[in-house]
């Protein structure tokens, strides 16, 4: 009886206590994770959320960082539409820069992915040779380095010059070879997709091409039979991360204009752009709603990327 009497008056006693509520039980059992993730839930939404809440805000505003945000509605958004022309020409430079490298950084990469993948002594050397170029390439120095390239009197021009007697232009001040300059200068940071492609090839079965070569298949029909079906997975990764990086791309069109945007706007790219309204003219409200287009035209993309994706991606399964 005295056991019973204990019993009783224990459920007694929880029965007293409050009740916590689902969210209290949640929080209470998985404290330590989210103590875990504290620093990166203060990053979230201090340093990413909430500047892109506020820089949401500020589109719709007239700002100059000196006096306080004056509201205008959409009126940004309508002089973007109506009455920018730089913004047409932004427009224009970004989606040839965009169009044209990663197209060609793809193709290379693959290329030399495949070479590499046929195996050869001191590949790991060579690997981090050729993927160096990545890690640099979005430098200042490199986008230095490559305005004296291909300046008038530069090593290209000497090598044009002693080897076909070619006198060339001023690769970065003439609107019609600009653009072409800093497209070569994306292909030559192939590495990161090159190391991906290679990590895409080695998963391949080898006994599928040694099925393919005994049926008589050649080097060309195995590549668009096999090789290339079987990689479209990496190969969308590919294109949507390099997609992605051309659109965001500032540095080498910066350093190499000196921040003008080239001769008659022919490397003004969107981000410069961007960058020229708010810091160069102080119109951050305009300048926001240039960045939340951007986000729009990526996202549109990006989700456009995925919904095709079904029709020539193949998985596994």
């Amino acid at each position: 009886m005295a056991f019973r009497s204990d019993v009783m008056v224990r459920e007694g006693r929880q029965a007293a206590l409050p009740k916590q509520s689902g969210i209290r039980k949640i929080f209470d059992r998985n404290f330590h994770a989210y103590m875990f993730l504290l620093p990166w839930l203060i990053g979230f939404f201090g340093l990413t959320l909430g500047p892109a809440l506020a820089s949401l805000y500020l589109s719709f505003t007239n700002y100059d960082l000196l006096q306080s945000p004056d509201w205008v509605g959409a009126s940004n958004y309508v002089r973007i539409a109506t009455a920018d022309p730089k913004f047409a020409a932004a427009m224009k430079v970004t989606f040839t820069y965009v169009l044209l490298s990663v197209p060609l950084k793809l193709i290379f990469a693959l290329m030399v992915a495949m070479a590499f993948n046929r195996g050869m002594k001191g590949l790991t050397l060579y690997r981090a040779v050729f993927y160096l170029p990545s890690l640099l390439g979005s430098s200042v120095a490199i986008a230095v380095l490559w305005r004296q390239l291909f300046a008038s009197d530069g090593l290209v021009n000497m090598v044009l010059w002693q080897l076909f007697g070619y006198e060339g232009p001023s690769w970065i001040s003439n609107p019609d070879y600009s653009i072409y300059t800093l497209v070569i200068l994306s292909v030559w940071q192939f590495g990161s997709p090159m190391i991906i492609f290679l990590a895409g090839l080695r998963q391949i079965p080898q006994d599928m091409y040694e099925a393919a070569e005994m049926d008589g298949a050649g080097k060309m029909r195995q590549f668009f039979r096999i090789t290339l079906p079987l990689l479209t997975p990496v190969i969308f990764f590919n294109a949507v991360i390099q997609t992605i990086d051309a659109f965001k791309a500032f540095t080498p069109a910066f350093i190499i204009s000196e921040g003008s945007g080239g001769p008659i706007n022919s490397t003004l790219f969107y981000t410069l752009y961007l960058y020229q309204e708010a810091f160069g003219f102080f119109r951050m409200g305009y300048a926001s709603a240039l960045a939340w287009i951007l986000v729009v035209i990526i996202s549109l993309f990006t989700a456009f990327s995925f919904l095709s994706a079904r029709y020539w991606v193949h998985y596994d399964d």
